[in-house]
């Protein structure tokens, strides 16, 4: 439910009330009693972020996290293996730019 701000044509009281969307506007000012009432237009609700973002990975149960890194570990060793092949062909390319 929103809430809505209120502004008193008759004593200028200004307030909030949290109300329900399908809510007739209130008419009657809780200062002076008078029905001179008027909902003013407002800026809304913020949004809020948690996290780094708003991506659905940012909202991930500790059950995936803890599968997502098993899986990493297990997948680790074919990566290490490229390193050193990619390692070697840097090392000739670097003798390459001496010559």
């Amino acid at each position: 439910m929103p809430t809505y701000d209120y502004r008193c044509g008759a004593c200028e009281h200004v307030w909030e009330e949290f109300q329900s969307i399908k809510a007739e506007p209130t008419k009657k000012c809780p200062s002076c009693g008078k029905k001179k009432a008027v909902r003013l237009i407002g800026a809304g609700a913020g949004l809020i972020f948690r996290g780094s973002g708003f991506y659905l990975t940012d909202y991930r149960s500790d059950a995936y996290k803890k599968s997502a890194e098993a899986d990493k570990a297990s997948q680790s060793p074919p990566s290490e293996s490229k390193k050193s092949d990619s390692g070697s062909s840097g090392s000739s390319s670097g003798s390459d730019s001496k010559k």
